[in-house]
């Protein structure tokens, strides 16, 4: 896949973010698409060698349509620019955890991974799980492989502990969260110098163990 052409499109989409554009570039943009696509099946093919709960995912169930849905945002801009995909046990509908990849000009390229706000039942027992098995997260968070991509857990917290749980308590700021997401910002320079069928596999290996651990308190 060729990133530079592929960020030369997003760029210039991002410019002209209007249907009539878009109709007349939508040879190039299919192109692009389509290696993108053909990217997401060989990364998908190596994940699931290591994550059995993506055995037998379809890649196409993984991507996502470049139309934004402008029905209730005041941004009317018709179009994406970037290009995503998330691997999970139901694609990219899936609501266990999984892992997301973006790519796009302007910082927009990461990977990333975990649940992005749980439902509600998910919520209490991601928060049980780290009441009980605490030190099993600190482990994930702190090894050496995912430290090489992920600083932590990001996004929204609470001002105080969650109901039931006391302000003193050990985790209370894990308890804190959310959302239970990690992400992986790459430059834009880097990214067109990166072997991407090596590196995104490589960077979702680094984050599986993050992902079994919350499968494990949902499931």
């Amino acid at each position: 896949m060729n990133t530079v052409l592929l960020f030369n499109f997003l760029e210039e989409l991002s410019l002209h973010n209007e249907r009539e554009w878009f109709q007349a570039h939508k040879a190039t943009y299919d192109q692009l698409r389509k290696e993108f696509e053909v990217a997401v099946a060989r990364w998908l093919q190596q994940m699931a060698a290591n994550d059995p709960t993506l055995a037998g995912l379809d890649p196409k169930k993984c991507l996502f349509r470049i139309y934004r849905d402008v029905r209730f945002s005041h941004d009317k801009r018709p179009y994406k620019t970037h290009f995503s995909a998330y691997f999970s046990g139901g694609g990219k509908a899936g609501t266990g955890p999984g892992y997301y990849v973006q790519l796009g000009p302007h910082g927009q390229t990461m990977m990333a991974g975990g649940i992005y706000v749980p439902e509600k039942e998910q919520l209490v027992r991601i928060r049980q799980e780290i009441d009980y098995n605490g030190p099993a997260l600190h482990a994930v968070l702190r090894a050496p492989a995912f430290r090489q991509y992920y600083a932590g857990l990001s996004g929204e917290k609470l001002k105080k502990a969650p109901a039931g749980y006391s302000t003193d308590h050990p985790d209370v700021e894990l308890l804190k969260h959310k959302s239970f997401v990690v992400s992986h910002q790459v430059p834009d320079a880097t990214v067109h110098q990166l072997d991407l069928d090596a590196y995104v596999p490589a960077a979702f290996r680094a984050l599986q163990p993050f992902c079994e651990f919350l499968r494990e308190a949902v499931d």
